[in-house]
């Protein structure tokens, strides 16, 4: 008998939406997630979209707090430390398999791949780079074909897309990263697999040392002798109280604490 086709619960489209408003920065990092607005503006009612809040924080995206809502979670210095070498070990590993594994077709659309991210480096398009970028760490990862890898991965990525593109900043970065794809598809197309394997680890870390380059010329508060910084004792709306009339200003919404990964 044919098993009848479920429709997807609707927490999952909205989480769906959610990762993407975070992505793409509709959901800043730090930002209190307005309910009421939400949920008018996605079509649902709060449960659902409660729900999906509630799978976000445990992907680590968003955080909840008793009695003062949900926050879009901000990566700390600590968090990319952390992260980026457990990334490099995996994304490594991902270029190793798909070095042994990649065939003449899999090399055409890949070699295509490259093509364009040359082409939007040459531009300087960030953006357009960035998501040719995902595309293609995705694409070595399907061809790695390990599945504990892609779990692994998929939900680091998650996590680092809050930090989304920011390394590609940094004057020079974006012309560097093409340059060291086009190594480890080099190393790939080879069948290279322990070359392609250290040059992913290098590529990932090397991101890392570019966020923390753009995050040490970062303009650091200046403070009298003694004192420290004052503590932010500004209330955030309660998610159950009516919406306000106003958007919350940008000094309504304290710092986003480490997110926990």
């Amino acid at each position: 008998m044919t098993a009848p086709i479920v429709r997807q619960a609707l927490y999952l489209e909205a989480a769906d939406r959610l990762r993407a408003m975070i992505q793409s920065r509709a959901l800043a990092a730090g930002e209190w997630v307005d309910e009421l607005r939400l949920a008018a503006q996605l079509g649902i009612s709060r449960t659902p979209l409660r729900e999906a809040l509630k799978l976000l924080a445990s992907e680590g995206l968003v955080r909840l707090e008793p009695r003062r809502g949900c926050f879009v979670n901000e990566l700390s210095r600590r968090d990319l430390d952390e992260i980026f070498p457990l990334m490099a070990m995996l994304e490594g590993r991902c270029a190793y398999e798909a070095a042994r594994k990649a065939q003449a077709s899999d090399l055409d659309r890949l070699r295509g791949l490259h093509d364009a991210l040359q082409a939007h480096a040459a531009a300087g398009d960030i953006d357009a780079y960035y998501e040719t970028n995902y595309v293609i760490h995705e694409a070595i990862q399907a061809l790695a074909d390990n599945r504990w890898l892609s779990d692994m991965i998929g939900n680091l990525r998650k996590v680092l897309s809050l930090s989304r593109h920011k390394s590609l900043a940094l004057p020079g970065r974006i012309q560097a990263s093409c340059a060291e794809h086009m190594a480890i598809y080099a190393a790939i197309a080879a069948h290279d697999a322990e070359g392609a394997e250290a040059l992913a680890r290098g590529h990932l870390l090397r991101q890392l040392d570019a966020l923390r380059v753009l995050d040490a010329q970062q303009p650091k508060p200046i403070l009298a002798p003694g004192l420290a910084p004052a503590a932010d004792a500004t209330s955030v709306p309660n998610p159950d109280t009516p919406e306000p009339a106003h958007e919350p200003s940008a000094n309504a919404s304290p710092r986003a604490r480490r997110a926990h990964v």
